[in-house]
C-alpha cells in the first residue's frame, strides 16, 4: 500500500482542507515518517512573513528526507499567493496547487500536473478524515472575506466572502454526530459575516438555532468574530444558547481610534469597548482577542493607549502579532513604518501583561468543578493525562493536567473535574466522575 505524509500549516481552516485531501487519498496509508512516503503534501500558510518562512522551511526539510521517486506536492495559501514565483524557483517541488483544488488532489497526483482553479475551494458535500480527535471537529462556515483591513492580504488571493449554505453545514454536523463527534468549533475568516452574501445580516443566529436542534451535540463554540458584524443580539444569542459556550474570540487588533481608522477596521474604540463589556457581563464568559503591534502610523501615544487598555480589561487570552509588512496590502504602501527594534520592544512590554492576564484567568478556575475533555498523554509526559476545559478551544487556550484519579480515563471523553491548583500556566485537576 502506498504511503502519504501530510503537513498542515497555519490556521484550522487549512486543517479542514487538509482533512478533505486525506479523505480523497484514502487508498494511501498515512505515515509520520517522510522518508517512507510515496506522496508528501505541504498545505502551506502565506498570511505573514513568519508563516511563509515556516512553509518554505517545511518544504525544504521534507525534500531533504524524501525517498527517490516520491512526489512532493505543495498546496494552499502560499502557492496561491506566489504561484508564478514559486513554480519558477522551487525546483524541489513536483506539483503545485493553490486554494481551489483540495477536492481534486487525487486527480492532480494521478496526472502529476499542477493545477490552480480560479475559485477558492468551498467545502460542500465532500467527506473529511477528522484528525487529532474522535470527539472534536472544526466546521468551516465560509471562505474569503469582505473586510478591507489594511494589513491583510487574504481577500486578494481568497476573494470575497462565500458562505456555505446552512443546510449543507447542518448535514455535515449531523453526519459527524452520527460518527461519535460531540464537540464543534465553527470557523471562518469572519464568522460573524456568515450568510451576508445571501442577504442575511444575522446568519450566525440562524446557525445557532439549527445546530441546537441536532441531538448528540454537547458543546460548540464560534471562532473569529469581527467587531463591525457582531451585534449585541448575536452576543446575547450565544449567551442564551444551551449548546454554544459563552466563548467570544474577537480580534480587536488595536484600541486607539486613530489606529483603528488607519487599519480600516470599521468599528471604533467606543463600540469595541461596548461589545467587550457586554461579553464580560455574561456568566462564565471567556474572551480571547489578538492585537497587532507596530502597524505603520502607531505612535508611542497609540501604543500606550493599547497597553493601558490591556492592563484594564480582563481578557482571558491574547495573541500578540508583530506587524508584518505584506505586499498587496494597503499598509505596505504606507509611510511612517515602525523600526523592527521598536516593534520588538513593544511586543515584550505587552507580552508581560498578557502573561499576567492569562495567569489571573487561570487562577479563577482553582477550586471550581469544571467539565473537561481528555486529550491523551499530556505535554508534560506520561505521568499526566492531558485535558482541556470544555469551554476552551482546542490547542490554543491551554492544557489541564490530571494526576489524581481512581477512575480509568479514556481520551476524547467528558469528565467532571475539580481544579486543585496551578503548576505554572497549567491547572492541575482531579477527576470526580465521567459524564
Amino acid at each position: 500500500m502506498k504511503k502519504l505524509h501530510l503537513v498542515s500549516l497555519g490556521c484550522t481552516k487549512n486543517l479542514v482542507d487538509s482533512e478533505v485531501m486525506i479523505a480523497k487519498l484514502k487508498e494511501y496509508e498515512i505515515t509520520n515518517e517522510p522518508s517512507e512516503a510515496d506522496v508528501l503534501i505541504v498545505n502551506t500558510c502565506g498570511f505573514i512573513n513568519p508563516a511563509k518562512e515556516e512553509s518554505l522551511d517545511t518544504i525544504f526539510e521534507l525534500h531533504s528526507q524524501r525517498k527517490r521517486d516520491s512526489l512532493l506536492v505543495v498546496s494552499g495559501c502560499l502557492t496561491q499567493r506566489y504561484k508564478e514565483e514559486l513554480q519558477k524557483e522551487l525546483k524541489e517541488v513536483d506539483i503545485f496547487t493553490g486554494v481551489g483544488d483540495y477536492d481534486k488532489i487525487d486527480e492532480i497526483i494521478k496526472t502529476k500536473r499542477s493545477m490552480f482553479s480560479p475559485e477558492t475551494y468551498l467545502l460542500q458535500n465532500e467527506k473529511r478524515v477528522i484528525t487529532g480527535s474522535k470527539a472534536h471537529a472544526y466546521i468551516k462556515l465560509s471562505e474569503g472575506c469582505n473586510q478591507s483591513c489594511s494589513f491583510c492580504a487574504i481577500p486578494g488571493f481568497k476573494g470575497k466572502l462565500k458562505s456555505r449554505t446552512l443546510q449543507n453545514i447542518v448535514k455535515e454536523v449531523e453526519s459527524l454526530v452520527n460518527e461519535g463527534f460531540f464537540d464543534f468549533s465553527f470557523i471562518s475568516q469572519d464568522s460573524s459575516s456568515y450568510l451576508r452574501d445571501f442577504g442575511e445580516t444575522e446568519g450566525l443566529i440562524k446557525l445557532i438555532d439549527e445546530i441546537e436542534k441536532i441531538d448528540g451535540i454537547k458543546s460548540a463554540r464560534i471562532l473569529y468574530l469581527y467587531p463591525t458584524t457582531t451585534s449585541d443580539e448575536l452576543i446575547m444569542k450565544i449567551a442564551n444558547s444551551s449548546i454554544f459556550h459563552n466563548y467570544f474570540e474577537m480580534p480587536i487588533q488595536h484600541i486607539s481610534d486613530k489606529m483603528l481608522k488607519i487599519m480600516k477596521r470599521g468599528a471604533g474604540a467606543k463600540r469595541i469597548k461596548e461589545q467587550l463589556k457586554l461579553m464580560r457581563s455574561i456568566e462564565d464568559s471567556f474572551i480571547r482577542t489578538s492585537l497587532i503591534v507596530g502597524h505603520p502610523g502607531e505612535s508611542r501615544e497609540d501604543f500606550d493607549e493599547l497597553k493601558n487598555f490591556l492592563e484594564e480589561f480582563d481578557f482571558d487570552r491574547v495573541s500578540l502579532f508583530a506587524y508584518s509588512d505584506e505586499e498587496d496590502t494597503k499598509a505596505y504602501e504606507m509611510g511612517d513604518k515602525i523600526p523592527q527594534d521598536t516593534i520588538n520592544e513593544r511586543i515584550d512590554i505587552l507580552d508581560k501583561i498578557v502573561e499576567r492576564k492569562t495567569k489571573e484567568s487561570l487562577k479563577k478556575l482553582v477550586g471550581q468543578d469544571r467539565k473537561i475533555i481528555t486529550t491523551g498523554v499530556s505535554s508534560e509526559g506520561e505521568f499526566f493525562m492531558g485535558a482541556r476545559d470544555l469551554l476552551w478551544a482546542p490547542e490554543i487556550d491551554g492544557e489541564i493536567l490530571i494526576n489524581d484519579t481512581d477512575i480509568h480515563l479514556e481520551p476524547d471523553s467528558l469528565y467532571l473535574a475539580k481544579i486543585e491548583s496551578l503548576a505554572g500556566d497549567k491547572p492541575l485537576a482531579s477527576v470526580k466522575k465521567a459524564l
